[in-house]
């Protein structure tokens, strides 16, 4: 039975988000706050993650996804939907 308190987020970013570090920034930050899923590249030049863990940890990499690392520009994370999957760590997956 799926913890309560835990929430999946499947988002897409959009703007300038490859070729800027924004797949590893993404990991650092679940991983320092130990959330599970994945996040890759996306050959339209989006970027796609699920995260998961608890709601407040998950609204906290919301917020960084927003912003990302310095070099890139964020012009939109979409939400593309919410309790997907069960995952037991964090990877980087290769782009689709």
């Amino acid at each position: 039975m799926p913890d309560p308190a835990s929430r999946t987020v499947h988002i897409r970013v959009e703007g300038r988000v490859q070729g800027v570090g924004y797949r590893a920034f993404v990991e650092r930050n679940a991983a320092s706050l130990a959330l599970r899923g994945w996040v890759r590249n996306r050959l339209d030049g989006s970027v796609e993650a699920v995260l998961q863990g608890p709601d407040a940890a998950v609204e906290e990499i919301l917020a960084l996804c927003r912003s990302g690392p310095p070099a890139a520009r964020v012009d939109r994370v979409e939400i593309l939907g919410e309790g997907v999957g069960a995952f037991a760590g964090f990877e980087v997956r290769p782009t689709v």
